[in-house]
């Protein structure tokens, strides 16, 4: 059964502009594990974000620059220096596995790094655990051997929370199967100065912040992997890093946005991938808000644009 826990909501309400905190620490102690994000923006009322509903913080007024400013400050720990390897990427992450996308007009610093200033905006993704939520597609497909997965769906459909819940169940008893987390965008395991926030198993490895095939390719030459999880496979440089380590024997699972089957074979590098055998199962999620459940599985996925069935 799928358990679903925020992570100690106050390492977030620390950051948000100070007049809020109060109001949005009433909000945590009332809705708790169903709030997904909250949005802040120059101009415009904060806003939480529940699974099907809105809550409008501080009667509708809106947010000044400020304020915004005040908490991007705050997010950065009054060094923004420090953190412009995230900032490059677009995003900070917080103690507790909580990730702030940031908006605002992209520059370059003296070094030549792409940065950001004038802060417009603030999407704080609240961490939620959803631990157990894979149950019922793990004993699907891995009750012969465990191969190779592609979990496949629209956005917030759960692709991410099944794939870690994957990895979990694999690098615990009675699997025990070495797993390495490539965490390019450091979603899977939350990692904070070297301690993952997520749970993650007792045979599982982090490589937080590596673009995915050099962190793939990294993992085969240090890590001696039996899985290797990463999140959003697509481009052409994560498909051939796939395509070099499959004949090792190593079992890659990995997510993609796509709706069916047509829309992945629509992309070569994930028609490639698929006709390589790197997947031997596609998992097509439910759309809407069916979080995490399969719309279909799909086995023999060499042929699966000619001869799609489900098990």
């Amino acid at each position: 059964m799928s358990m679903s826990k925020i992570m100690d909501y106050k390492s977030i309400i620390k950051f948000l502009p100070d007049g809020l905190m109060r109001e949005a620490e009433e909000v945590f102690h009332k809705f708790g594990g169903q709030i997904n994000e909250i949005r802040l923006r120059v101009g415009r009322p904060a806003v939480v974000m529940l699974t099907d509903q809105i809550i409008f913080l501080r009667n509708n007024s809106p947010l000044t620059t400020d304020e915004i400013q005040n908490s991007f400050e705050k997010i950065c720990g009054y060094s923004v220096y420090s953190h412009q390897n995230e900032l490059s990427n677009g995003f900070i992450t917080l103690p507790g596995g909580h990730r702030v996308g940031i908006c605002g007009s992209a520059c370059m610093d003296k070094s030549g790094n792409r940065t950001i200033k004038y802060i417009s905006s603030l999407n704080i993704r609240v961490a939620v655990e959803h631990v157990g939520c894979s149950e019922e597609i793990f004993t699907r497909i891995f009750t012969d051997k465990i191969s190779g997965v592609l979990v496949a769906g629209p956005p917030c459909s759960g692709k991410t929370s099944i794939i870690k819940d994957f990895a979990l169940k694999l690098s615990s008893a009675p699997y025990y199967k070495k797993t390495v987390l490539v965490d390019e965008r450091n979603e899977l395991a939350a990692m904070y100065r070297g301690t993952p926030c997520n749970r993650i198993g007792d045979f599982c490895d982090v490589l937080s912040g590596y673009p995915k095939g050099e962190g793939i390719i990294n993992a085969v030459r240090t890590l001696s992997p039996d899985i290797i999880v990463c999140d959003e496979i697509g481009d052409k440089e994560d498909a051939d890093a796939v395509c070099e380590v499959i004949n090792s024997g190593i079992v890659i699972i990995s997510t993609v946005h796509a709706c069916n089957v047509n829309e992945l074979y629509m992309r070569e590098p994930i028609k490639k991938l698929l006709k390589s055998g790197a997947f031997e199962k596609i998992v097509l999620l439910k759309g809407g808000s069916a979080r995490c459940q399969a719309e279909r599985i799909i086995s023999d996925v060499k042929n699966a644009d000619e001869n799609e069935y489900g098990i």
